[in-house]
């Protein structure tokens, strides 16, 4: 989907947004002007709980598992270690194919590696989607990284899906849209050269919304293509 065709779909949308939706862009506003993060009153309403996809705890931890063990190389764990992982989670077949290709890399780039590492802000994510994880704290600061590898580790993949709990959809759209917020109000300070407003972390903030993007579906993109717009 080209850019000109997402904003088409966006602008669609918008058109006739439920009272769903309203409320959520309402709540999130308010929530944003009390932390001093500014807002764009215009800033289209996002899918609602008829629109939004539902994902099955097992692809959220499949996708979770993956995220894990692509962070973990991208901080350096050596390649027979990742090896070991891959088999102890049966993650062979879940890798996209730009993960697959990294994986299979045996000596990425300091580029790729920085990519990748950045994958455990999704990771987190997931995490609190699948009740791991008990809120999204205010994106100025880094997830608990050591946590987040803990809570893999301390499982296999069976035990870590069977004791996953699923969030209902209405909390993934409500974090989903007060992200999508503060993606634009971290973007509009980049453009005018200015701070990140309350001390956003931009980093945090695109890779908490790429993977919430996913989580409901956002214009039916793969992984490897979610957009962050704004």
């Amino acid at each position: 989907m080209t850019k000109d065709e997402i904003k088409a779909k966006i602008i669609d949308r918008d058109m006739q947004p439920s009272a769903e939706a309203l409320a959520r862009k309402d709540k999130s506003n308010r929530l944003l002007k009390e932390k001093l993060v500014p807002i764009l009153p215009s800033l289209p309403n996002i899918e609602d709980s008829n629109s939004a996809k539902t994902r099955s705890k097992e692809e959220i931890a499949h996708r979770a598992i993956a995220l894990c063990i692509v962070a973990v190389k991208g901080e350096g764990l050596e390649q027979s270690r990742i090896q070991r992982l891959i088999e102890r989670y049966g993650a062979q077949n879940h890798f996209t194919p730009c993960e697959a290709e990294f994986i299979e890399c045996s000596a990425p780039t300091l580029q790729d590696r920085t990519k990748f590492s950045w994958k455990y802000e999704c990771y987190w994510v997931l995490l609190w989607a699948l009740g791991y994880v008990d809120t999204l704290d205010f994106p100025n600061k880094v997830c608990d990284v050591a946590k987040a590898v803990t809570i893999l580790n301390a499982s296999t993949a069976g035990d870590f899906i069977a004791k996953a709990k699923l969030r209902p959809k209405s909390e993934i759209l409500d974090e989903a849209d007060l992200i999508y917020r503060f993606d634009w109000a971290a973007v509009n300070a980049r453009l005018k050269k200015i701070p990140a407003p309350a001390g956003l972390i931009n980093g945090v903030v695109m890779e908490r919304h790429r993977a919430l993007n996913w989580l409901i579906g956002y214009m039916n993109q793969e992984w490897d293509d979610v957009t962050t717009d704004t």
